[in-house]
């Protein structure tokens, strides 16, 4: 079952491990592309570098699912985007304490959690962003 596939503000373990495999994945991919534009000096640099990438894209996605959930729970109010609005701030805050930065932490809470909230209204409301070609 997928993370669309759980009811939201319910079994927020099992959401919070999808997300986590999620963002662990595109930190891997994303270190990967990183290591390879940007050679680092050492294979111990590279491994340092995608390490450190991944756990935080790691702990971004459990951040993400497990406010998302809880807020869900909170506030008796599961199928609003606002949940997930919650969710993207709190990660984007957990980035700006990972990087020593209030500007960074601000920037990313207000963008990944829009990001967030208007992926769930476009699911909520079947938005494409692509789809069969018109003929």
């Amino acid at each position: 079952m997928g993370y669309w596939g759980v009811p939201e503000g319910t079994d927020c373990v099992e959401k919070t491990w999808i997300t986590t495999k999620l963002a662990t994945a595109l930190g891997l991919v994303g270190s990967a592309y990183h290591i390879v534009a940007f050679q680092p000096d050492s294979a111990l640099a590279a491994v340092q570098r995608a390490t450190n990438t991944t756990v935080t894209m790691a702990a971004m996605g459990a951040i993400f699912g497990m406010a998302t959930c809880l807020s869900a729970q909170a506030r008796e109010a599961p199928d609003d985007p606002l949940n997930y609005f919650i969710g993207g701030c709190a990660s984007g805050i957990f980035l700006g304490a990972r990087t020593h930065s209030a500007m960074a932490g601000t920037s990313a809470c207000l963008g990944l959690g829009t990001l967030a909230f208007f992926t769930k209204v476009g699911k909520m409301e079947g938005w494409k962003l692509a789809g069969p070609p018109k003929l």
